[in-house]
C-alpha cells in the first residue's frame, strides 16, 4: 500500500483524513505530538509520536515509512490565542512547516497537501470568496497559514515541491458511525458548544456579536463536513499523483449560516431549547466567510454531500451524545 504521512492525524480534520485515505486504499502514518490529538482517534495504520519542528526525528520517519506523499495539519488554530501569543503561532505553524518542507526537500518527497484556511481572506465585503480574492488576515493564526502557503510557492519553484493548498471554510460535523469526531480542549467551535448545552454540559452558548451587518447581526459562516474534507484530502493526493501542479481552493459549500441561525436548526432539529448569552465581538472576527467552491469541483472533480447544515448537525449530536453524553 502507498505510505502518505499524515502530520498532525490525531486531530479532529487529520483523524478523518486518515479513516478515508485507509478506505481508498492508503497506508496512512500518523505523526502527532497529542498535545491537542487523541490516541484513540489513531486507528488506519501506524503512529510516530513526535514534534513537526523536531527534524532528525521527521527524517527517521521519512527514511523508515518512504511516504509518496504528506498530508500536513499540525497547527495551532486559535484565532483568540494567536491574537494573545502570537509567538506560540510563529513558532509552531511558521517553523515547523519550513522544517516539514525541508526534510520533504531532503529526502525527495515532492507532494504535500495542506491543511489552509480561510481566514487568510480576513473581512471581505463580496457574496462568497473565490480564491483570487485580496488576502488580508485579521489575526496571527491567518496570517501564518498565509506565510505557509507563500514557502510553499517558492519551494514548488525553487525544488519542483508541488502542494494542494485546501483553504476550509468551517469544519464540522462527525463520521457518520460515530467512531471519531470533534473533540477539542478548550472547545471553541460553534456547533460542539451548542450541541453541549443541549447535553447539559454548559448552560448557554455565548453569541459573539450581535451587531454585525447581516439579517440577524449574528456572524455568517460556510459550514463544510468533516467527511466532505476528508474526501477533498484524498482527491488532492491522487491529483498530484497524477502530476497535478501548485494550486490553493476553497472548500465550503457556497451557502452561508449565521451563528443564530445554526442555534434555531440546532433546537429544531433536537426539539431541545439552547440557551443564548450576548457578548461583545472578538478581535479577529469577519462578518461573513462564505466559500466559492467552483475551483475544487472543476480541479479535483469534488462536491460536498453530507454539508447540508441538518446533516452536519445529526452527525455531530450523534458522536457528541456517544462521546460526552455519559
Amino acid at each position: 500500500m502507498t505510505a502518505v504521512l499524515v502530520v498532525g492525524g490525531a486531530g479532529y480534520v487529520g483523524s478523518h483524513c486518515c479513516q478515508e485515505l485507509h478506505a481508498s486504499g492508503y497506508r496512512p502514518v500518523v505523526i502527532d505530538n497529542f498535545t491537542t490529538g487523541h490516541r484513540d482517534f489513531v486507528r488506519w495504520g501506524p503512529c510516530e509520536d513526535g514534534d513537526v519542528r523536531d527534524r532528525d526525528f521527521l527524517l527517521d520517519v521519512f527514511d523508515r515509512h518512504k511516504p509518496a506523499a504528506v498530508m500536513h495539519f499540525a497547527a495551532k488554530s486559535l484565532v483568540g490565542e494567536s491574537v494573545d501569543h502570537p509567538e506560540i503561532y510563529y513558532d509552531n505553524n511558521v517553523s515547523g512547516t519550513l522544517n516539514l518542507l525541508n526534510c520533504m526537500v531532503a529526502r525527495g518527497v515532492s507532494e504535500l497537501v495542506f491543511s489552509s484556511t480561510c481566514a487568510i481572506y480576513g473581512a471581505h465585503g463580496g457574496a462568497t470568496i473565490d480564491e483570487d480574492c485580496a488576502k488580508g488576515p485579521l489575526s496571527p493564526y491567518g496570517f501564518t497559514k498565509l506565510v505557509c502557503e507563500q514557502m510553499m510557492d517558492d519551494f514548488s519553484q525553487a525544488y519542483g515541491l508541488r502542494s494542494v493548498r485546501l483553504r476550509y471554510f468551517n469544519a464540522s460535523g462527525a463520521d457518520p458511525k460515530a467512531e471519531i469526531g470533534e473533540h477539542h480542549v478548550p472547545e471553541t467551535h460553534l456547533i460542539p458548544l451548542v450541541l453541549d448545552v443541549a447535553l447539559g454540559l454548559r448552560e448557554a452558548i455565548r453569541v459573539f456579536g450581535s451587531d454585525y451587518p447581516t439579517p440577524d447581526g449574528s456572524a455568517i459562516r460556510d459550514y463544510i463536513h468533516v467527511c466532505d474534507l476528508a474526501d477533498a484530502h484524498v482527491k488532492a493526493v491522487d491529483y498530484l499523483a497524477r502530476g497535478g501542479p501548485t494550486m490553493a481552493v476553497n472548500l465550503g459549500t457556497g451557502t452561508g449560516s449565521s451563528v443564530l441561525d445554526v442555534i434555531g436548526q440546532t433546537e429544531a432539529a433536537l426539539d431541545r431549547a439552547i440557551r443564548i448569552e450576548a457578548a461583545p465581538r472578538r478581535p479577529g472576527d469577519a462578518t461573513a466567510l462564505v466559500a466559492n467552491p467552483a475551483q475544487a469541483q472543476a480541479r479535483l472533480g469534488w462536491r460536498p454531500t453530507r454539508s447540508a447544515l441538518p446533516q452536519i448537525i445529526a452527525d455531530a449530536w450523534r458522536w457528541h451524545q456517544k462521546r460526552f453524553g455519559g
